[in-house]
Parts: structure tokens; sequence; C-alpha cells
């Protein structure tokens, strides 16, 4: 029960870009389109996974027996960033339409503060293995639900006749926000 609980809490009751406002860079240039968004949220859920299972094991079994945790931050980034590259050399050679699709947008998760934030958090938490793997794939299922949401509302405003001052970023920050006040009626459901 206690993994549904860290689940649910990480993907909609917490979600990083909705309630942390964490990862907007990538969630206001991906969501224009729903293949792009999709590819990317999976991207995200696949780094993030990789980072807790890599950034555990580093923290409780380097840093912390060497009483070096305030290094935390650069090992993290590190681990980040290697993920990254694995991802972007596989997306390059199995899936070039994605890669192309996703252009700067896959160099930027390397800085994307939702996944050294996931890893910050499973710290601070004091998550177990387990429990940490849950947590980055909730994190990165509401990232990708987050995404997708917006790419579907985006893609339908296409079609619509929006008021000049707010065609573009304006819009799209304001149906941020308004999906943000969505996600914070879920917040009385968790601690």
């Amino acid at each position: 029960m206690n993994y549904v609980l860290i689940f649910i809490g990480a993907a909609i009751v917490n979600n990083f870009v909705l309630s942390y406002f964490l990862g907007i860079c990538p969630f206001l240039g991906v969501s224009t389109d729903l293949k792009k968004a999709m590819g990317m949220g999976l991207a995200v859920i696949f780094v993030m996974m990789i980072a807790a299972a890599t950034t555990w094991p580093v923290y409780h079994k380097i840093l912390v027996p060497y009483k070096v945790q305030y290094l935390e931050y650069v090992a993290f980034i590190l681990v980040i960033a290697s993920s990254v590259q694995f991802v972007e050399m596989f997306l390059r050679k199995y899936v070039p339409p994605l890669y192309s699709g996703l252009g700067i947008y896959l160099p930027l998760i390397t800085t994307n503060c939702a996944i050294l934030g996931m890893t910050l958090f499973m710290v601070i938490r004091d998550y177990s293995f387990l429990e940490g793997l849950v947590f980055a794939f909730g994190a990165g299922s509401g990232f990708l639900l987050a995404l997708f949401i917006m790419a579907g509302i985006r893609e339908r405003l296409n079609a619509a006749d929006i008021p000049k001052p707010f065609n573009g970023a304006g819009i799209a920050l304001i149906i941020a926000g308004c999906l943000a006040l969505v996600f914070m009626g879920f917040s009385g459901m968790m601690r």
C-alpha cells in the first residue's frame, strides 16, 4: 500500500510540473504536439528511473559512509548527465524521427530540474531503494501526464480563435496555471 501512495503522491498529488513547477522548460516547449510530448515524457520516465537506480547507491554506499553528503548535487548531476547522454545516443541510433522531433529539448533533460529534484526528494524523504524507484516512476508518470494533457489542449487550441495577445506563450502559461489549479484540488488526498 505504501508503494501505491508514493506513486499517486508523485504522479498526481505532488506533480512535479504542476505542484512544484519543476521541469517547466520542456513542459512548455514540447507540449505543442502529442507525439513529441509522449516521446519526451517516456524519455523523462526512463531517465528518472535510471537516475533513481544509480543515485540511491551512490548516496547510501559512497557519500554517506565517507561523510561527504555535501557532494550530492555534484554526484547527482553527473549521474543525470551521463544518463541523458545514454538516452540521446539510443534515440539517435534507434528512433531517429523522435530524436529529431525532440530537438534541443532532449539535451535539456540534462538540466531538467525535475530529475534533480526527484533525486533530492528521494534522499530527503529517506526512501529505500525500491521506494525510490516507485517514486521516480510516479514522478516521471506525472510529468508525462501533465505534458500529455497540455499537448492535447494546445493541439485543440490550434483550431480555436484566440485573441492575438494570448497567442503562443501567453495562452500556454494560462493553461498551465489552470492545470495547476486542477491538480491542486488533489492536495487534500495526501499529507
